[in-house]
């Protein structure tokens, strides 16, 4: 678990970070620092909000609990989280490169205007999106109780890096190309998401909400068990010790959605959540072809009527 806070956090904080620092940057740049006070405004306000949102989902998953409801909202939670983390890797990676070029031109438009409103409403907006993404990520991840996740290291570290890498790269000192960097974090992410998605479906068969076709493919309990007791039971039952631990399974299981005894359906699942995935990356990658094949023969044509020019002449 601490691993996903430390990946989820660190996202989720450089992200607002790196939003609300191109707007102060350009700010500076342009002369206009006034404004910089209601910018982190917007933000403050943001990160109070989130934390609203957090009391107020554990009010209602408390609900849930007492009518013993509650797997049904953990369930929720997980295939949820699952369509937002993957959604928030496409929308960064697809708006990464305009990022700061669309930013600046809303400042821009909020400074000829001296619309400060806009300015508050904005940096409250980018904040409050991943304040709100943060806690339904770990409702995922800690089975509804947000403040177990933010207990551990994973959160705060990812918060540190994410504050650290942000400083030096406004700083000047880190260079780093936020498309590729998003990628590789993505990756990550991806994995996650997809973990996700394989528990929800498990923890529909858990309690017969849907069947299984075949509940067991394979066991590789012998091999890597996916929880401590897994471990215990194997080592009682055959007097032999699986070859890996139940602390590394339960590791991949909070981490991959890693299960070692999974159900058709699981498998199916999640090898059709990495078809969509592969599917998806390739459609994104045909408008950017695309455009450059025309910026391309944009410059060989007007390499061509220069050419033209000067033999003319």
């Amino acid at each position: 678990m601490e691993i996903q806070a430390l990946l989820i956090m660190f996202r989720e904080v450089l992200e607002a970070l790196l939003i609300i620092g191109i707007i102060t940057t350009y700010m500076k740049r342009m002369g206009q620092c006034q404004y910089n006070k209601f910018v982190w405004l917007g933000a403050g306000l943001a990160v109070v909000a989130s934390v609203g949102v957090a009391m107020l989902f554990q009010v209602v998953f408390t609900g849930f609990a007492a009518m013993g409801s509650e797997i049904y909202l953990k369930i929720s939670i997980m295939l949820i989280s699952a369509v937002l983390l993957t959604q928030m890797v496409f929308w960064m990676a697809s708006h990464s490169r305009n990022l700061k070029g669309k930013t600046e031109g809303k400042m821009t438009e909020y400074i000829t205007t001296g619309n400060v409103i806009g300015m508050v409403i904005h940096s409250f907006l980018v904040v409050l999106r991943e304040g709100v993404e943060t806690v339904f990520f770990f409702a995922a991840i800690t089975g509804g109780d947000i403040g177990k996740g933010f207990q551990g290291w994973g959160a705060i570290t990812g918060i540190l890096i994410a504050s650290a890498v942000s400083y030096f790269f406004f700083k000047g000192t880190m260079r780093i190309p936020l498309k590729s960097f998003f990628k590789i974090t993505g990756i990550f992410i991806v994995l996650i998401a997809g973990g996700l998605f394989v528990q929800g479906i498990s923890m529909m068969q858990d309690i017969k909400l849907i069947g299984s076709v075949m509940p067991h493919v394979y066991d590789l309990t012998w091999f890597l068990p996916e929880h401590p007791i897994d471990y215990a039971h194997y080592v009682r039952d055959h007097g032999v010790a699986p070859l890996l631990s139940g602390d590394i399974g339960i590791f991949f299981k909070a981490l991959f959605g890693y299960s070692s005894m999974p159900s058709i359906e699981e498998i199916i699942a999640y090898v059709g959540y990495f078809a969509v995935i592969y599917l998806l990356v390739n459609h994104q990658k045909e408008p950017v072809k695309a455009e450059v094949k025309e910026s391309n023969n944009k410059a060989v044509f007007k390499a061509t009527n220069e050419m033209k020019e000067s033999a003319i002449k």
